[in-house]
């Protein structure tokens, strides 16, 4: 239930960062790309964050958490950019 909830965090974090950047493009056209590739950096530092507490705190070692960590990530990193290739 964790990992749903975190994934729709990311889902809707880099949803309302995209539509907040769409507001800039008039005077600066590369805001969604921009935007875009701050949500995968601040998501990926967000993730390992995450990967982190799970191995020294919640106990996990990190061969557990690692799939957990590649789908926490990878899937709103996939779908930020394919959203940025599809509206920019």
């Amino acid at each position: 239930m964790r990992t749903l909830i975190i994934l729709a965090a990311g889902l809707m974090i880099f949803a309302g960062l995209f539509l907040y950047s769409r507001l800039f493009v008039q005077h600066y056209p590369q805001a969604a790309t921009w935007a875009t590739w701050a949500f995968v950096v601040a998501w990926l530092a967000a993730t390992l964050f995450n990967l982190w507490v799970g191995v020294s705190h919640a106990g996990y070692s990190v061969r557990e958490e690692l799939p957990i960590l590649l789908l926490l990530f990878a899937v709103p990193a996939l779908v930020a950019l394919l959203v940025r290739w599809k509206f920019t």
